[in-house]
């Protein structure tokens, strides 16, 4: 993770992923040195830190050396006597834990291994227009009309680095100064419009002017619009004939959306909602999809190409519009599965079938936490109005994969219930549990639905989302089992956006293709046979009223929907290779073809097999439900682990 020290700008620059993978290896020749009772799992080569969505936390702006402090602490690996991650994953979650049982497909299952390398997971956002977005452009749009902001390339070069840090301390208002002088040392005109370009282009919110002190040239930098500024930019020097939008497409490495966003809002030093985006993507994968910024040039974005690590964008335009969430039509992916144990014709069985019936559409782990507590639970407790659970299930100690820090500060919770005791004890306090001890300091421990209010809605959501998820999960799974892979009376299909029950007489009319399955929620109706008993059934085991999903608090109220039983990927295309290094890469990604690197040279009677398969989904579906239908095995990261650590050996 890029640590951005703000007034320097200086950059931590991450590991490559082989300088990851070697590290990764010394670390489990040492654990497969140290003796195991009952136990021969060793390290995943999984990103132990990586965050689940309900973990995901926004920017505290002014808060940037703790941001520093915390981003370190979170990429580091010195986690004290934690447990190594193989073996804390024995307590994570399993597929079954979370209703996915059921496969469509009759062929024999194998062996792979997915996610062995970030770099084995890409995804192309699909355009609402259909159009799969792929970084091959670096250039910049040239205007009909000059913008005095479009800076040039000494634009970046100009300011020292006392120059950058005392503007922007006044930019962000960390000090009682309410100007910054900057002395001209080589008086030109041609110096003097550099030296106010770059504090307009890199500091938004500030003005300059020129004035004459003791016979020597300064340029005054100074508010002009308070600290309104800061959230909207400068109107009065973008281009009429210029749409207000710079679109661009981010290609970007074991990074997810939000974390991308925060890091070039920093750079940029403008706050992170002016970026606008139609969908969120994996971390532990290589993502190409398109932003839009209100406002910023794409001269200044262009320039984030030479300063950011596993980050690049392209493909600039201006457009009148931002990005709206759900807007996109889908996700492209291209997956490697490594160390694959199928015959051919295991594989044309289960990629034939992949391509003909489909996968259920189940929602896949990453949904639920990689902890001994699902985020299900949570929800559920939410849901309940159960307050003290909810805290009880975010703050208790738990088995899992952990850093050590949050081990401490759980056992210190769990000793103290001083939610001060525990807060000094994590360093990092962005995360939803520094954020809960945060507001029960503010609010006292009688007021935990005010404390739990100051974790961002978005975390907040999730968590009952997860349970919606959960019961969709186990709903469905009982449906396959009741009824299997055909359309039956009592079933609901969607007619626009409208539910509507299969009658016996139509049943001829549709496929498994059109069943969609509610998700629990107010204003939705459910099907008219078992599975809609089956509905009630769990929900009133859970001290829930699935005829009143209605929350006392506005936000919690879950307001239902409907989701298809089974996706059929579309484009889809494989292809089994052959290798002997464990770590080349196995297919160019758009960044190696702007560098111009070659294919890899694979060998044709490698030890080992990768099985190399592409597909198109749509949004809200899950491309690891997919190839768990492939390779009929349990994706999970407790599964996962167990095959790495085997495979590594």
């Amino acid at each position: 993770m890029e640590t951005v020290e703000m007034n320097s700008v200086s950059l931590k620059r991450p590991r490559s992923e082989d300088d990851v993978a070697n590290a990764d290896e010394i670390k489990r020749q040492k654990i497969l040195e140290k003796p195991k009772a009952g136990n021969d799992s060793g390290q995943s080569i999984e990103n132990p830190a990586e965050q689940t969505e309900d973990t995901k936390s926004e920017i505290i702006p002014n808060e940037e050396s703790e941001e520093q402090e915390e981003e370190e602490l979170e990429d580091s690996d010195e986690d004290g006597d934690a447990e190594s991650f193989a073996d804390m994953m024995k307590h994570g979650l399993t597929e079954s834990d979370v209703g996915i049982t059921k496969f469509v497909s009759s062929h024999k299952g194998f062996s792979g291994i997915l996610k062995e390398r970030y770099s084995d997971f890409v995804v192309h956002e699909i355009g609402k227009d259909g159009r799969v977005s792929h970084l091959d452009d670096f250039s910049v749009p040239v205007d009909d009309e000059v913008n005095f902001e479009d800076p040039s390339e000494e634009t970046f070069t100009v300011l020292s680095d006392e120059d950058k840090q005392r503007l922007e301390e006044l930019q962000l208002f960390k000090n009682k100064e309410t100007s910054v002088a900057i002395e001209v040392i080589e008086d030109t005109k041609e110096k003097r419009t550099i030296i106010h370009q770059a504090v307009k282009s890199l500091f938004p919110g500030l003005e300059t002017k020129t004035e004459d002190r003791d016979g020597k040239k300064y340029i005054i930098a100074y508010h002009a619009a308070g600290k309104k500024a800061l959230a909207n930019p400068r109107k009065h020097s973008w281009p009429k004939s210029r749409g207000s939008y710079c679109h661009f497409v981010l290609y970007k490495e074991n990074k997810d959306t939000m974390d991308a966003i925060n890091v070039l809002s920093k750079f940029l030093r403008v706050k992170p909602n002016i970026f606008s985006y139609m969908g969120t993507k994996d971390k532990r994968a290589i993502t190409v999809q398109e932003i839009a910024v209100l406002r910023i040039t794409a001269q200044r974005l262009a320039h984030l190409n030479k300063c950011l690590m596993n980050f690049k964008l392209g493909n600039f335009s201006y457009k009148n519009h931002p990005l709206k969430l759900g807007e996109l039509q889908g996700n492209h992916f291209t997956v490697v599965l490594r160390n694959i144990t199928g015959t051919d014709d295991q594989i044309e069985q289960a990629m034939h079938s992949l391509r003909e019936i489909g996968f259920i559409n189940y929602y896949g782990m990453q949904r639920f936490g990689t902890t001994a507590v699902p985020t299900y639970q949570i929800g559920r407790a939410i849901l309940q109005n159960n307050w003290n659970e909810v805290m009880d299930l975010i703050l208790k100690p738990r088995p899992g994969a952990e850093k050590g820090y949050l081990v401490k500060c759980r056992e210190e919770w769990a000793k103290t219930k001083d939610p001060a005791a525990a807060l000094k004890k994590l360093p990092v306090k962005r995360c939803v549990e520094g954020q809960l001890l945060r507001g029960l300091l503010k609010y006292g421990m009688k007021n935990i639905i005010s404390a739990f209010g100051i974790i961002p809605r978005n975390n907040r959501l999730m968590y009952i989302h997860s349970y919606q998820s959960y019961v969709w999960n186990n709903m469905v799974s009982k449906r396959i089992e009741e009824y299997g892979l055909r359309a039956v009376p009592g079933d609901l299909i969607l007619k626009g956006a409208t539910a509507v029950h299969i009658e016996e007489g139509d049943v001829d009319n549709y496929t498994i293709h059109d069943v969609v399955m509610p998700l629990p929620g107010f204003d939705v109706i459910y099907p008219k046979h078992k599975i809609g008993e089956a509905y009630k059934e769990m929900l009133v085991a859970d001290n829930l009223d699935i005829n009143n999903m209605r929350h006392k608090i506005r936000d919690y109220s879950l307001s239902g929907a409907y989701r298809k039983i089974i996706i059929r990927p579309q484009n889809v295309n494989w292809e089994v290779v052959a290798y002997d290094d464990p770590k080349i890469p196995l297919f160019t990604t758009d960044l190696d073809k702007l560098e111009g690197k070659p294919l890899p040279v694979l060998p044709t009677d490698g030890k080992f097999r990768a099985l190399k398969m592409e597909f198109s989904l749509p949004p809200s579906t899950y491309a690891t439900m997919a190839i768990r239908e492939v390779l009929k095995m349990d994706t999970s990261i407790k599964n996962q682990t167990q095959l790495n650590t085997t495979w590594l050996r």
